[in-house]
């Protein structure tokens, strides 16, 4: 099963980035998929999670009305927008597939992981 993430970077206080995340069908298909953020030193948190058909989302507290979380079945892809980010944000960003099709908020609701992608937010 492989998740492939993308988008990180370096991006400076108050901008945005998009991340994506493809996977196979097989491995998408009726699946929640979920955004998850490890800083140095940090344990890894929960960002945002989506349900299969994309109606239900739920997000971490330190990111509610900055991040927003979506899908494209027919791409087989999931989205991070970050908004008005901060460098506390900085972080490698893991994509993973839920056990079931729901918008899950914990580690061991999630299955299979991505390789993860590095966002750095400079002051």
């Amino acid at each position: 099963v492989q998740l492939q993430a993308s988008g990180g970077g370096l991006v400076q206080a108050g901008g945005s980035l998009r991340l994506s995340c493809t996977a196979p069908r097989r491995t998408s298909s009726s699946y929640g998929m979920g955004w998850f953020r490890q800083a140095p030193g940090k344990e890894r948190e929960f960002v945002a999670a989506i349900s299969w058909t994309g109606g239900s989302t739920s997000y971490g507290d330190s990111v509610k009305g900055r991040f927003t979380i979506s899908r494209d079945n027919a791409k087989y892809t999931v989205y991070l927008q970050m908004n008005s980010l901060k460098p506390e944000d900085t972080a490698v960003y893991y994509c993973a597939r839920a056990r079931d099709s729901y918008a899950r908020g914990s580690i061991p609701e999630y299955a299979y992981w991505g390789q993860g992608t590095l966002v750095t937010v400079s002051s």
